[in-house]
């Protein structure tokens, strides 16, 4: 495991791949720097480095796309972010994750000091609007500081540490609002210390060690601290230094922390954002709890990693593609459900999932459906995702191409789906009503593309491809004899 200790590292690695793109001419922060972002998505170039921003003082930094998908490297982003190869597929990628589970986990190392420490404004002294936090798309609520940041809460009783990530806007030099869903850890957390009247003590980490956002955006259990399965995962302890303000301690390395208390009684109306399922509600938002801001320390030349959620692909795709197909697959092995395999196509704006299973299981589709729903819908990990495609393993679910001619061929319109109502959805699915959306519960559906058992795979259609439709000698010496016939080695 090649632990990157902080995102410095982290982006000296990328530019050792060619994946930093310095951008030395002044840009907004007003829409300018969103765009640039959101474009560097779509064209899968290297990571915009800003290093000058219109109306911030000299010094301040921001990286887009910190974790996006490029055209030359591919996922290098993604693999040298959890410390793997960077010629890691996005299916080691998901086996890595599911496997930590495994392993003990190993608490934070607690230091006297860190980078983090370089520089602090404490109390009155406190200016939010100093950082580089841009206005993202045209039609956001206002400014977003925290897009791929770490927050970091505890229980009153102290017992549970949850490290997560949710969007936080600037409202004021003090002020922040956030999103605080109540099914997720940061809502249950809220509400232990909302019940008390009491004002629950926060921290936000940005630009923290490349490994530390994947994890915070995984959906581990309750009372499973993040810091400790990064620590199993990387089989070595993460340094965090303790907060200037509150009760917390954060990653010794961050290049910007905000410390505070989020308000028991108080709240502002949050967003509306560009979202991850790639569309802006101009009715998005809700009235959110108010971050009240009493410290923020930073290293000198700080850099805020920046995302410009939207269409495929971008961190949130990357970012829950992996970790909650890791996630799911660890619990379908621990349920002994026949599973070989889960992912999230990135392309699928996490709203698909492929659960792979092994051919012994082929002719148990029927039976495995509702055996899927069953497991799925008591999952916390479940809930993001609406849509389920059960296939064979024959398949690769991280190739597109195979994953649709699949569903396509395979899913019989009339018999190859069921509906399951009620079930307990994100309330950020693009395609809720009002309603649902409130409830945070909707319908799920499961496309079995399986054999039936009428149809026994010794009658089934076999595949006709290359690597179906010949011997194996065959397939060898045309693959031994290609440049001789004339074609690139590269083909």
């Amino acid at each position: 495991m090649n632990h990157l200790r902080s995102l410095r590292e982290y982006v000296e690695a990328l530019r050792a791949f060619g994946e930093i793109q310095e951008v030395d001419v002044e840009v907004d922060w007003n829409l300018e720097m969103g765009a640039i972002i959101r474009r560097c998505y779509e064209l899968r170039t290297p990571a915009p480095l800003f290093n000058r921003i219109k109306g911030i003082e000299p010094g301040f930094h921001v990286l887009g796309a910190p974790a996006g998908v490029s055209r030359k490297n591919g996922l290098v982003r993604i693999a040298l972010s959890l410390g793997l190869p960077a010629t890691a597929t996005a299916q080691e990628m998901v086996e890595a994750l599911a496997a930590a589970h495994a392993n003990p986990p190993i608490p934070p190392r607690r230091v006297a000091t860190g980078p983090c420490k370089e520089n602090k404004l404490l109390g009155a002294d406190v200016d939010l609007m100093r950082l580089p936090a841009p206005l993202i798309h045209d039609g956001d609520g206002g400014r977003y500081i925290g897009t791929w940041g770490t927050i970091i809460v505890r229980t009153p009783d102290g017992k549970w540490i949850n490290w997560s990530i949710t969007r936080i806007m600037l409202t004021g030099r003090n002020t922040m609002v956030g999103g605080v869903i109540p099914r997720q850890h940061l809502g249950m957390i809220y509400a232990q210390w909302k019940a008390l009247g009491k004002a629950m003590p926060f921290a936000l980490a940005m630009g923290t060690e490349p490994v530390i956002p994947f994890v915070a955006g995984m959906p581990l259990d309750e009372n499973v601290n993040e810091a400790d399965f990064i620590g199993g995962y990387l089989g070595k302890p993460v340094d965090v230094v303790d907060c200037e303000t509150v009760d917390l301690q954060v990653p010794a390395t961050s290049e910007i922390v905000i410390e505070g208390s989020l308000s028991a009684n108080e709240s502002v109306w949050e967003g509306p954002m560009g979202e991850y399922s790639g569309y802006l509600n101009p009715q998005g938002g809700m009235p959110s709890p108010v971050f009240h801001v009493s410290a923020i320390t930073f290293r000198s030349q700080p850099i805020l990693p920046v995302v410009a959620a939207g269409e495929p692909i971008e961190e949130n795709h990357t970012c829950w593609g992996l970790t909650v197909s890791a996630q799911i697959l660890w619990e379908l092995r621990q349920a002994s459900f026949p599973v070989s395999t889960c992912f999230i196509p990135f392309q699928s704006a996490a709203h698909w999932l492929v659960v792979t299973v092994k051919r012994s299981a082929l002719g148990d589709g029927e039976k495995l459906v509702p055996e899927l729903a069953r497991l799925l819908s008591r999952s916390r990990s479940g809930s993001f995702v609406p849509k389920v495609i059960l296939v064979g393993d024959d398949i690769d679910p991280t190739n597109l191409d195979e994953l649709v001619w699949a569903f396509a061929t395979r899913n019989h319109p009339g018999r190859g789906q069921q509906l399951f109502p009620g079930e307990k959805l994100l309330p950020l699915v693009a395609f809720l009503t009002d309603e649902e959306r409130k409830a945070a519960r909707g319908t799920k559906v499961i496309y079995n593309c399986l054999p039936f058992t009428d149809c026994p795979s010794s009658v089934a259609p076999k595949r006709s491809s290359f690597r179906y439709s010949w011997p194996q000698e065959i397939q060898d010496k045309v693959i031994r004899n290609w440049k001789q016939y004339g074609f690139s080695e590269s083909v």
